[in-house]
């Protein structure tokens, strides 16, 4: 997969979540409506509300994890909000350590190592994001880790020796999009922890 992957996969990952946004925005503002009026309550409710805040969150997140990044800045406030959005929906706590806005494609790096965290974090775990001198590090910490060693083993070469999943897709792109940053993705994995640099 070399560069030009990437960009169409960004291409991709935009118009598929360009195109979601706004009919999942419009099922929501339809809910509030019906929620106003006291047409419709109950479980039934409850249960699509909350599926169609689910989704929505999980597009926003996914918008800038798989879509088309530059160097456009993503404030603290924004990539805050879409965290706790997604924390509403997963078993995994966020903490964004960064004060000051920041480059969206970096923000991009980010959600994906989170998103590779997610998939070993089965029961919950934290993930606390830092950068220093233009260096980021994502550390994931969990009582219980399941960690694919194949696939955190190379996700710093991007060369995995069995065929990737779209489960799995996360650990194919970060390295291919941090090497198209002129960034390298470093990991250490222990028994409760999972460090991530790029």
């Amino acid at each position: 997969m070399g560069n030009t992957n990437v960009n169409l996969a960004e291409l991709i990952g935009s118009r598929i979540c360009h195109d979601l946004i706004s009919p999942i925005g419009a099922i929501t503002n339809g809910l509030e409506l019906l929620d106003m009026v006291g047409a419709v309550q109950g479980p039934e409710m409850e249960l699509i509300s909350g599926s169609v805040g689910s989704a929505g969150a999980r597009i926003r997140f996914f918008r800038v994890a798989f879509g088309s990044a530059g160097e456009q800045p993503l404030g603290r406030a924004e990539v805050a909000e879409l965290l706790k959005d997604i924390e509403r929906t997963g078993r995994v706590r966020v903490i964004w350590n960064l004060k000051e806005p920041v480059p969206r494609n970096q923000v991009k790096l980010a959600f994906l190592a989170i998103m590779c965290f997610e998939s070993a974090m089965p029961l919950g775990g934290t993930v606390e994001i830092t950068t220093q001198d233009g260096k980021w590090s994502v550390t994931g910490t969990a009582d219980k880790l399941n960690v694919d060693t194949e696939l955190w083993k190379h996700v710093a070469t991007g060369r995995f020796p069995n065929k990737i999943t779209p489960a799995q897709v996360q650990f194919a792109l970060l390295p291919e999009t941090a090497h198209a940053m002129g960034r390298r993705v470093s990991v250490e994995t222990a028994a409760t922890r999972i460090v991530l640099r790029f």
